[in-house]
């Protein structure tokens, strides 16, 4: 069925792109809250905990996190892209696009699943292999926030990367034309999960290299 069939609930097509586009504007304001109480707490610990805290911070990747940084933003391009061309008209130009975008989400889940390997061999893995007497109980609260944070946007990426696959089939089939919300929603989604690593990347590896 095409995205353009209307639900028994609306009355026209416009309607329920509107209706679904607030659905997604809402469902992304839920997970604002989210991220940003886990924000906010990350927060107030490095405010309580001062110095150590931050120098914790010394001891994630910021090499693989700047690549990954690099990577989400050139995702973020393609998905711009895809949504462009898939409202002039294109049928092919979006398909490549989007295959783009998951292929860079998957690059970036690679690079996060090898760091994390590194930490496991650095003994950085909190109620794991964490070295206390080594690194000490407040990095060990830092690395808590440290894989929660990282953990769940992964998630969330891996969540992204399934939908942006299934979209590009979907428009690849021609079950997906232009004139419906779908590809804008899913592109809004990504965008959404690229500018929550926005905010995490100088929390977690920018703090304390400052000089």
């Amino acid at each position: 069925m095409s995205e353009r069939a209307i639900g028994f609930q609306y009355a026209t097509v416009a309607q329920q792109r509107e209706a679904s586009t607030l659905g997604m504007w809402a469902f992304l304001a839920t997970e604002v809250l989210f991220f940003g109480a886990l924000i906010a707490a990350y927060l107030n610990y490095r405010i309580w905990l001062g110095d150590e805290f931050i120098a914790a911070a010394s001891l994630t990747k910021v090499a693989l996190g700047t690549a990954n940084t690099a990577v989400l933003l050139t995702s973020s391009a393609c998905m711009a892209m895809a949504v462009m061309t898939f409202e002039a008209g294109s049928k092919r130009a979006p398909v490549l696009w989007l295959t783009a975008t998951a292929l860079l989400g998957l690059a970036f889940v690679v690079i996060k699943a090898s760091e994390w390997w590194l930490d496991y061999q650095e003994h950085l893995i909190p109620a794991l292999n964490f070295d206390l007497a080594r690194h000490g109980g407040v990095a060990e609260i830092f690395f808590v926030f440290y894989f929660c944070a990282t953990g769940l946007h992964a998630l969330h990426l891996l969540i992204g990367i399934s939908i942006v696959a299934w979209l590009a089939t979907a428009i690849g089939r021609g079950r997906i034309v232009p004139g419906g919300s779908t590809t804008r929603l899913v592109g809004l989604y990504w965008h959404f999960v690229d500018v929550v690593w926005i905010f995490l990347f100088p929390l977690i590896y920018l703090a304390g290299r400052n000089g």
